[in-house]
């Protein structure tokens, strides 16, 4: 019966390793959150760059940045850094007073600005990179020349670049201008610099003596002739060297005439008019004050004589510089004849400079001589006669009148030949306005553009950073959360086996009783 009533039961119990402390990444439940929110993070995006945007350009158009222009200049001599004058070239001539001045009166604003906008004035220029790789080669031949040609190298790397293109920028803020304003100023100042720069390359200055002998009537007669005489005789000079620079037959569209008809005429004046008056004042000794004649003609001749003794000496001092100079001479090699002469003089300038020279002081020296020989008979004249009548003195007043008219009519027609040249001839595209400043709102909006676009992306960058943040750390709770239900889940689990088990030996312990009483029974 014992054996009948045994019970054998096999429990097996597994346990699994603790998990608590692992966390679940999952490349699959980011992709899904990172598509979940991505509309979301569009949105976000959108707004923000527009934002940036909005502020980058409310912070341009508050804030004066500097207006620039283009400005180009190509006449003979800027590529050698050099005015047409033959002086060196500067573009800071376009700060000079009296331009901006004009601009001023122009616009009709206060003059007191002048040296505001001189001070928000600046230049900049760029080499080319043709120039540039050109200097370089020049440095590359002189580190590698020898003793024998170190003197070419050298004159190669005496070849510099100067600019012929500027920008101009012009500091609205600096100046105290509304960019609407500044704007219209720059271009005002421009065109004015044009009109600054034909007139002082142009005719004023040389002409300028010529119209101050205008202003004849506090002078005697006799000075007023010499006056006008100075004048002709500078007009005819610049018309000379005018006709002399023109290779074109220049005939003027304003005035009708060429250099040479305008020579002629002032040939005309001085030879018939003018001498005609002087001839009379001298014979009929017409004077305002005959002891401050003669007193004036004495002066002129004792200054005179001084300069004769001057320009006699230098052209002795430069005939003998010109009997010592030696030029340059090269050795010539090849397979030339022996009557070839293997010897060859190179061009100086200090050669030709001296020459140049020579030919002036001999001009001047013969000048001095016939203005000698002039005044002296002027003198001897009045010496030796009796002052003028009323009528000769009211017929030279009259005819220094009508000369006085034909003068400035000569001295205008000049001007407006010379002008036309120099404008349309000889600096045609001397001076241009490349491109001028602008005041328009798509340059601002470009501005704009341009200043927002780096903190556009590091704005994109950081929402990007925060949509990706955003997913990757939702992913990770999700993941985790259904982790931590299975675990706890899990130890549900092993409770009630905890359990089950108390039970089984509950059962267990009163079976063994069960069956030790009924052994003791039996």
């Amino acid at each position: 019966m014992a054996k009948n009533n045994e019970r054998n039961l096999n429990v097996t119990i597994k346990n699994q390793d603790d998990n608590k402390d692992e966390v679940i990444i999952s490349i699959s439940a980011i992709m899904k959150k990172l598509k979940k929110f991505l509309a979301v993070w569009i949105v976000i995006a959108v707004i923000a760059g527009l934002l940036t945007f909005c502020y980058s350009a409310y912070k341009t158009f508050s804030t004066q940045y500097p207006t620039k222009a283009l400005v180009s200049f190509t006449y003979s001599g800027i590529e050698k850094g050099l005015d047409p004058k033959g002086q060196d070239f500067e573009i800071e001539s376009m700060k000079n007073p009296k331009v901006i001045e004009k601009a001023l009166t122009e616009m009709g604003l206060d003059l007191s600005r002048i040296e505001g906008i001189r001070s928000s004035l600046s230049f900049d220029y760029k080499i080319p990179q043709e120039a540039y790789d050109q200097l370089t080669a020049y440095q590359s031949v002189l580190d590698k020349a020898t003793s024998g040609s170190i003197s070419a190298a050298q004159a190669m790397l005496d070849t510099k670049y100067y600019p012929s293109q500027f920008t101009v920028k012009f500091d609205l803020a600096q100046a105290g201008f509304d960019r609407q304003t500044g704007v219209d100023f720059l271009n005002t100042l421009l065109r004015c610099y044009g009109e600054y720069f034909y007139e002082e390359y142009g005719y004023n200055k040389p002409l300028g003596t010529a119209v101050n002998a205008l202003e004849y009537e506090s002078y005697d007669y006799a000075q007023q002739v010499d006056l006008f005489r100075s004048s002709l005789r500078i007009v005819r000079n610049y018309l000379a060297d005018l006709n002399k620079d023109d290779n074109t037959s220049f005939r003027s569209s304003v005035t009708g005439y060429t250099f040479n008809d305008l020579s002629d005429y002032a040939k005309t004046i001085t030879s018939i008019d003018l001498d005609r008056i002087s001839s009379y004042i001298s014979v009929n000794n017409v004077t305002k004050d005959k002891d401050s004649a003669l007193a004036y003609y004495n002066y002129m001749i004792e200054n005179l004589n001084r300069d004769k003794s001057e320009y006699s000496e230098r052209l002795a001092a430069l005939d003998a510089s010109i009997t010592k100079y030696q030029k340059d001479t090269i050795q010539v090699f090849g397979n030339g004849t022996k009557d070839t002469n293997p010897e060859s003089t190179l061009h100086s300038e200090q050669y030709d400079l001296l020459f140049q020279q020579k030919v002036t002081v001999e001009a001047s020296l013969a000048q001095a001589k016939q203005d000698i020989n002039f005044y002296t008979s002027r003198r001897n004249a009045l010496q030796n006669n009796k002052n003028s009548s009323k009528a000769n003195v009211e017929k030279v007043e009259a005819d220094i009148a009508e000369l006085s008219k034909k003068v400035k009519n000569l001295v205008d027609l000049t001007e407006k030949t010379a002008s036309d040249y120099y404008e349309n001839v000889q600096f045609a595209n001397a001076y241009n306005i490349l491109v001028p400043a602008t005041r328009s709102e798509s340059a601002s909006l470009g501005q704009a553009a341009s200043a927002s676009t780096k903190t556009i992306v590091i704005v994109e960058l950081l929402i990007f950073v925060i949509y990706f943040a955003v997913a990757f750390i939702s992913s990770l709770i999700s993941e985790n959360s259904k982790k931590t239900a299975k675990a706890a889940a899990d130890d549900d689990d092993d409770d009630s086996e905890d359990v089950d088990l108390e039970e089984l030996v509950d059962i267990l312990e009163d079976e063994a009783e069960k069956a030790e009483n009924t052994k003791k029974k039996n």
